[in-house]
């Protein structure tokens, strides 16, 4: 079974860190033994200088051929611990890269079902960080955490058992320092995290207003407030400046206190005092005082080390939750296997349609209507009425939690994803484009597409003679050689729906960022596009709506009138007291 399909059967149980190298687990805990026998082994030449230095010291000098006995065990110890070491290093960094491809094709993959709703609720920093950063901090924690873990406590397991073995009463004396330490690390930790979390909100308060500060600059500079903008960001810098003060107050006593009682310094001189009472009390000789003298010392480091690597084991385990939330975002139910249908016609029908994010109010209550193939439906109201959440209902960006909406008289719910976007073409506000040529842009519902085809997409949407004035026309490459403006962007996106040529047609607000002169050009090129479809309009201003055939007006996620705009006015009610007014807007 592959680390994807592991991955995906495991649904729940265990931390974060526990769900995620659950498929290679066991090869973790094979190169963290690995390691730690090689550590183990590494050491020992160390014990065969000092087994060596003990009979020179004695009353009996050790003979050639045993000196030449431990440097041949003392070689292949080394030459074999160093052996593990390097098959343990393997073994993880080629866990590793499987984990790595695994979580990014099972990303990839999740993403690409998620509803086109979790998309515009977050940024695209929030993808890059689960894709990129977070798997690249797991990164550090498969390839290396557990083997150095691992060394480490080979290194401290060694030593304590050796000492053990010549004197258990010097070996507890020598090894005190270390519960103390941990002790002390224990409290300061616990002071630590009562300020923690004023001083992540003081982080984020200096990226608000570091946001803020670039982007207010250039206006307050204008009308000579240029002091202001430094202000909030000034203001955020010391409050995070005292937070700062207030994590670390706490923690400056304990970390020193730890931090000396492991000093070698501190543990040598423990050692060197100890074993001079225990002479004294005729417990050892001298010469048994000499490996305590150079092995208790050396356990300083590795203890330092592991306080270090348990430290960034706080980053992964954040880095494991986020990977996890994004891997357990429930996607849009699809239709039972074997439920799938092919609407018959293009019609669209909403009954008594219903959304409501869980646990919030209703966005849109008991919304009733019928998009017929050839004709325009307009839908206006004031921000807020539930516009843009209706037309992403169509469009599936979530369903909706009451009625239901169909298409060719199937429920969307019961339509294959692909099956679905043939069907239904949109231009929002939020244009997207990727970096590609523009040909590639504008072809990228079609990509079989002619060039004359992507031409004359380009030409209905009036960016024809904009791209040819590009050095490489429609070979321009968006972000490299190709700078659009809103606008053009905007027309760039109406030109792809144009090519797609779809039944049904959703345009929000898809001309807003276009002069009055292209507005105009615009809508007659959606008009002849909108013969023998259906599309659906979203606008603020009602002068562009009132040749639509249908119009529908919300408020407050209601549909509150229907009708052509002759029989809105006839009705003298909402639709009508705002034409009254001027329909210049909505907003």
């Amino acid at each position: 079974m592959s680390i994807c399909e592991t991955a995906t059967a495991e649904s729940g149980g265990g931390g974060p860190i526990s769900r995620v190298l659950r498929p290679i687990r066991a090869r973790l805990a094979l190169a963290a033994g690995l390691a730690a026998l090689g550590s183990m082994l590494s050491l020992l030449p160390l014990a065969g200088i000092l087994h060596i230095a003990q009979l020179a010291l004695g009353e009996a000098a050790p003979t050639r051929d045993e000196v030449w006995r431990v440097i041949g065990m003392s070689v292949l110890a080394v030459w074999v611990g160093m052996s593990l070491v390097l098959a343990a290093e393997l073994l993880a960094h080629l866990a590793d890269t499987e984990l790595s491809h695994g979580l990014r094709l099972r990303l990839v993959r999740h993403l690409a079902q998620l509803p086109l709703g979790w998309f515009t609720e977050r940024s695209s920093g929030q993808v890059k960080q689960a894709l990129q950063d977070d798997i690249g901090t797991l990164h550090g924690l498969t390839a290396h955490f557990y083997t150095a873990v691992a060394r480490v406590a080979g290194v401290i397991l060694v030593s304590a058992l050796y000492l053990f073995a010549l004197d258990w009463r010097l070996a507890i004396v020598a090894l005190l320092p270390l519960p103390g330490f941990f002790l002390f690390l224990r409290r300061a930790m616990r002071a630590g995290a009562a300020s923690m979390a004023e001083l992540v909100a003081g982080q984020l308060r200096i990226n608000s207003a570091t946001a803020e500060f670039i982007a207010g600059l250039p206006v307050l500079k204008a009308f000579g407030q240029g002091g202001r903008a430094h202000q909030g960001y000034r203001e955020a810098v010391d409050a995070f400046a005292q937070a700062f003060t207030a994590f670390t107050r706490p923690l400056v006593g304990p970390m020193a206190h730890a931090h000396a009682l492991i000093a070698p310094v501190t543990v040598l001189g423990l050692v060197l005092l100890s074993g001079t009472l225990f002479m004294a009390l005729g417990w050892i000789r001298a010469v048994e005082l000499l490996p305590f003298v150079l092995v208790a010392p050396g356990v300083c480091a590795p203890v330092l080390l592991l306080h270090t690597l348990l430290h960034e084991l706080g980053s992964a385990t954040a880095a494991a939750q986020r990977v996890l939330a994004l891997l357990d975002t429930p996607l849009l139910a699809p239709p039972p296997a074997g439920s799938a249908r092919l609407p018959e016609g293009h019609e669209v029908c909403f009954e008594d349609v219903g959304y409501a994010y869980e646990g919030q109010a209703p966005l849109l209550s008991d919304i009733s209507f019928t998009l017929r193939p050839g004709t325009v439906t307009a839908v206006v109201g004031p921000s807020g009425a539930g516009k843009s959440t209706l037309a992403r209902l169509l469009l599936r960006f979530f369903d909706p939690t009451q009625g239901r909406i169909t298409l060719g008289g199937v429920d969307l719910r019961q339509l294959d994803s692909p099956v679905l976007y043939r069907q239904i073409g949109f231009v929002l506000q939020e244009v997207q484009l990727i970096h590609a040529s523009l040909r590639d842009n504008i072809a990228l519902g079609r990509p079989a597409a002619s060039q004359q085809e992507v031409e004359a997409a380009a030409r209905a949407a009036q960016i024809h003679a904009r791209i040819l004035a590009l050095p490489r026309g429609y070979d321009s490459v968006l972000g490299e050689d190709a700078q659009l403006s809103g606008g053009e962007r905007q027309r760039l996106s109406i030109a792809r729906a144009l090519l797609l040529d779809p039944p049904v047609l959703v345009l929000d607000e898809a001309t807003s960022a276009a002069d009055a002169g292209t507005e105009l050009a615009l809508q007659q090129a959606l008009a002849r596009l909108a013969r023998g479809r259906s599309l659906l309009l979203i606008a603020h201003r009602l002068d562009t709506v009132r040749h639509a055939d249908h119009i529908l007006v919300l408020d407050g996620g209601r549909l509150l009138e229907q009708g052509s705009h002759a029989e809105l006015l006839a009705l003298q009610g909402r639709y009508a007291r705002l034409w009254a007014l001027g329909g210049e807007t909505l907003c």
